[in-house]
């Protein structure tokens, strides 16, 4: 995939609802063997979220995405995905960056999100982007570690 405007990060719009479903399938499709059920964020309503502004898209194409929500104490990241053509590519730390200026944009001190304890390669990304471990937690059939960064 070809990112022409690398640092982009912008709304998504109704007519990425189609892409979006394309990077978060591609991006998570591989887990579905390793957890034994299909993650949460394939079954999204992408365009549900897309609509109330919870999406936010990069790339063009669209290469990677993020879905956040804003609560009264904190910003959570409910979903990260990054097509595999681009990893590697810095893509996934840009939308990381992102979540954390729109945290601070909207002065939200924290910012909240969890990974399934299978997706091991997570467990070692979210703590060099400042992410501690909070608490590990099954939730129906996800088994989940729950991380939060706080923000100065």
């Amino acid at each position: 995939m070809i990112d022409r405007n690398p640092e982009q990060v912008r709304a998504a719009v109704a007519g990425d609802v189609p892409a979006v479903k394309a990077v978060t399938d591609a991006a998570y499709q591989h887990y579905i063997e390793r957890i034994g059920v299909v993650p949460q964020p394939m079954v999204a309503d992408h365009a549900t979220d897309v609509a109330a502004g919870k999406v936010f898209v990069t790339g063009e194409p669209v290469d990677g995405l993020v879905v956040i929500e804003a609560f009264a104490d904190h910003l959570f990241l409910d979903s990260i995905a990054v097509h595999p053509d681009a990893r590697g590519t810095g893509v996934g730390g840009r939308l990381l960056r992102f979540v954390e200026a729109r945290a601070r944009a909207l002065g939200l001190g924290e910012i909240r999100l969890y990974t399934n304890a299978l997706m091991w390669e997570n467990q070692e990304i979210y703590p060099k982007y400042g992410y501690e471990v909070v608490e590990r937690r099954v939730d129906g059939p996800y088994d989940r570690i729950h991380y939060r960064k706080r923000l100065d």
